[in-house]
């Protein structure tokens, strides 16, 4: 693919293979919310490092396949390609054994990539990519050349800590989490039972203005310059979660960028967060007009 100077989204983090039990598959939350996107007609590009390796160059090959854009990506020759080996469990539940150091671990903040990120609208990134310290330099110095800075908490044990996390919400504009990631980390600082109440103190503690939650096949709530949105969610018949809260947030970045109300906003990414979960794997073929129908479906019932 060539380079381009405008990308209205960059992602930045982790690209992988998630090994599952039926086989591995192409992943990396960063990489999947630019899947999402490109599906959306949004044009991202994706800052990411892969080993010279053999599973490197079929990542690349399968990610080029799926026209995510691969141009920013960076070969270690030091470091594999990430691995994530995923065990299900019950109630669609996934336990994760992320291998470090890999790959994505010493991503570097290029020149490049420093253009392309202050060209963008939004510059999205994961709490993941900043278990290592050079990954973690990296972003810092990435988001310093951000409009609007989009922070997708992905909190797994034992890949996370406090005081890092704290410096990238003291650097976000839109969060997204899931409820026991808004459950825990509001804990760190004050003990309230209502979720309502923890949103708006995030939001008051790091000057968050628009914070999602999602909550699993409960729907999602959005607070959005003071205000609470809510959707119930999309009935689906789950194959696996993985990947399904990337492509909620790549749905709603996308309805921003469209300034699509609130409420448009989230039925949109409540529509594709359950279609994706109706399917294996982080990135499975689909075509958006599926998702539509099924929303279609639901508004004529």
């Amino acid at each position: 693919m060539t380079k381009n100077s405008r990308y209205p989204v960059v992602c930045f983090g982790e690209s992988l293979w998630d090994f599952l039990p039926d086989g591995k598959l192409p992943g990396g939350a960063p990489t999947n919310v630019a899947y999402h996107l490109q599906k959306l007609g949004k044009n991202p590009a994706v800052i990411s490092r892969v080993g010279k390796d053999e599973l490197g160059t079929e990542l690349v090959n399968v990610f080029n396949a799926k026209h995510i854009d691969t141009t920013h990506f960076q070969y270690d020759e030091v470091h594999a390609t990430g691995k994530v080996y995923a065990t299900m469990k019950d109630n669609h539940e996934v336990e994760y054994e992320i291998v470090q150091p890999v790959a994505w671990d010493f991503i570097q903040c290029e020149k490049e990539d420093e253009q392309i990120i202050s060209n963008a609208d939004y510059f999205v990134f994961g709490s993941l990519a900043s278990r290592n310290k050079n990954s973690r330099n990296s972003l810092l110095h990435c988001i310093e050349f951000a409009k609007t800075k989009v922070l997708d908490i992905n909190l797994r044990p034992p890949h996370y800590h406090r005081e890092v996390l704290e410096m990238l919400l003291q650097r976000t504009d839109i969060l997204k989490l899931n409820l026991s990631e808004l459950q825990l980390v509001s804990s760190w600082y004050a003990d309230l039972i209502s979720n309502k109440k923890m949103v708006q103190f995030i939001s008051e503690k790091f000057a968050i203005q628009t914070i999602v939650v999602t909550k699993g096949g409960d729907g999602a709530m959005l607070y959005a310059n003071g205000n609470f949105f809510y959707h119930p969610g999309y009935k689906v018949k789950v194959a696996d979660t993985i990947g399904s809260g990337d492509s909620f947030l790549a749905a709603i970045i996308s309805k921003f960028m469209e300034n699509a109300s609130p409420e448009e906003a989230l039925d949109y990414a409540s529509a594709l967060g359950a279609f994706v979960a109706s399917r294996a794997g982080a990135c499975p073929d689909y075509e958006i007009a599926e998702v539509e129908s099924m929303m279609n479906k639901k508004s004529s019932e």
